[in-house]
């Protein structure tokens, strides 16, 4: 029983310092992503590249945009501040606020939900217009499920919300790898027993789990929400004011991916498969640097720049910025080397055969150029909210997001009128004897709107804060000189050792793809050690303090962003 009482209070557990809850989030996540490629594993294997995968991954758009447009009320960037300026007024305003955003969550949202249930035999032809009427059927069914999620979801980020504000990021660094979880079990057990429909099904559930672990927490707090009438105040305007430009921005995103799926459906079966097996795989490195970084840091730059203290806000934008140039970038050089060898690990099983394969790994390859990038985005768009300045991030959003659209369109139309092109585009990625590689040009339109969207925010930060460029230059050059000879260790490692495994057999292109990473880190540690790089010695003193036994540093309620 003691035993038990001390895990259930270790999960309740503050985190203390940015440093120990990135660490926190970017093990937990890990763990959710190892999941997630279990989970893209078991779909590959099963269905293939081709018109099953196409339209289940087709049926998260419309609920994914209408999650990223809940967040105008449940997102944390928006919600944090306002409840620790609550709390600093005491439980019960605290609680009054959280249960007014609550309740008009659920009602707002709910009746979005119930519109679009009704309307998507209409937004399905929006969506995949190159569909057949029976995939386009199917379409409608899965997608109507999986509405259900933007419900299950955003009310998870309004409970994560009270969560963060209270330094407590285990649970919330949990819920995700419960998400993949349930998804897991759709995919192992309803599906078999329910058809096509027992994938949604199990996304359901995972949704549900990544909220049902949060609320025990919540209520320890003293701050669940209850129902009640009393919506509309000057805190809930407040909440409109910072997040409607944030979820706008997420909107964009979402109305992107929407557009090119559009435009892959009609490329042939298969390319909305390759597109979205391919981005999961790039969402690794992104979800355990750059998101890990970016949440980890909200709330101390919130603080900060609440309190006035400028320079600490902007040494804490400048900091996680250093540790997410250093290590995004040996990610990039390993992803895009051993792309080939990833996708054969992770998905090359079953019916997902080899044309899929070097499809899927050319696509990771183009993808993997814009993982800096989006780490930038993701810290950046956090530091403008917790400084107050909401337009910035939204007009950048938008200004890619359709950059991204036209380059997708433009280059589809150069590249299907110039054969030569073509075939040079084929010849550099190895695909040029595959069919459908039209899709790898959406993949280079996404991976360039991302850089150009971390080039205008970088621009715009530093326009406004005066900072970046120089205190950065070391770090980053010691960071591009790192990933240097991670890459070109693992790549020639490669060449050297190509005759000494197996390559028909998961073992030996697991072994042949390690021994090469292995001995490209080995060389990359052995430099950054005698260079004494400043990022490594941050995280060894993360985990030379135990970061779960640290003490705690409770959050100060006076962190909040004044409109």
């Amino acid at each position: 029983e003691l035993i038990v009482r001390e895990i259930l209070s270790s999960f309740n557990r503050e985190t203390s310092g940015v440093y120990q809850a990135a660490l926190l989030i970017a093990l937990s996540s890990i763990l959710a992503k190892i999941l997630a490629l279990y989970r893209d594993r078991l779909l590959a294997s099963v269905f293939g590249a081709g018109e099953t995968l196409d339209i289940y991954f087709a049926a998260f758009r419309v609920p994914d945009f209408l999650y990223s447009i809940s967040l105008i009320i449940a997102t944390n960037v928006a919600i944090m501040p306002i409840l620790m300026r609550k709390e600093n007024q005491g439980h019960d305003a605290a609680r009054i606020f959280i249960s007014r955003i609550s309740s008009l969550f659920v009602v707002a949202v709910g009746a979005v939900i119930l519109a679009a249930f009704f309307l998507m035999p209409h937004i399905s032809e929006l969506i995949a217009p190159g569909f057949s009427a029976a995939s386009s059927d199917k379409l409608v069914v899965l997608s109507r499920i999986l509405l259900l999620s933007p419900l299950l979801l955003g009310f998870s980020a309004l409970v994560s919300s009270v969560l963060q504000a209270h330094n407590r990021f285990f649970i919330f660094a949990l819920s995700p790898v419960l998400y993949n979880a349930g998804i897991i079990s759709g995919i192992l057990f309803f599906y078999p027993k329910m058809g096509f429909s027992g994938l949604a099904w199990g996304v359901i559930l995972g949704a549900f789990l990544h909220l049902l672990v949060q609320i025990p927490s919540v209520v320890s707090i003293g701050v669940f929400p209850i129902p009640t009438f009393r919506i509309f105040n000057r805190d809930i305007l407040d909440v409109f004011k910072f997040s409607t430009p944030r979820s706008l921005g997420l909107g964009f995103n979402q109305v992107v991916l929407i557009a090119l799926t559009a435009i892959a459906s009609a490329i042939g079966s298969g390319s909305i498969a390759i597109f979205q097996l391919a981005y999961n795989l790039f969402g690794i490195p992104l979800g355990v640097i750059g998101l890990s970084y970016s949440v980890a840091a909200f709330p101390a730059l919130a603080r900060s720049f609440a309190d006035g203290k400028k320079d600490e806000f902007v040494e804490g934008v400048v900091s996680s910025l250093r540790h997410i140039i250093f290590w995004s970038l040996p990610f990039v050089v390993i992803f895009i080397v051993l792309r080939a060898h990833i996708v054969r690990v992770i998905l090359g099983a079953g019916s997902f055969g080899w044309a899929d394969t070097r499809m899927t790994a050319a696509a990771l390859g183009l993808f993997s150029v814009s993982i800096l990038a989006q780490g930038i985005i993701l810290l950046l768009v956090r530091a403008f909210y917790a400084a107050g300045r909401t337009a910035l991030p939204l007009v950048v959003n938008a200004i890619s997001g359709l950059f991204t659209i036209i380059i997708a369109l433009g280059a589809l139309y150069v590249f299907e009128v110039n054969s030569s092109l073509r075939f040079f585009e084929k010849s550099i990625l190895r695909v040029e004897d595959l069919a459908q590689t039209s899709v790898l040009v959406l993949v280079v339109a996404f991976s360039v709107g991302n850089v150009v969207n971390a080039i205008l925010l970088w621009m715009g930060f530093n326009r406004v804060f005066k900072t970046l460029d120089g205190q950065l230059l070391r770090s980053s050059l010691q960071g591009v000189f790192s990933a240097l000879i991670l890459g070109a260790t693992s790549y020639v490692t490669l060449r050297l050792t190509d005759g000494f495994f197996d390559l028909q057999t998961f073992a030996g292109v697991f072994l042949h793809g390690a021994t090469a990473a292995v001995s490209g880190l080995i060389l990359t540690i052995i430099y950054l050690w005698f260079s004494g790089n400043r990022e490594m010695r941050d995280v060894i003193d993360v985990f030379h303090h135990k970061f779960w036994k640290s003490e705690v540093v409770a959050p100060d309620p006076r962190s909040a962003i004044e409109g």
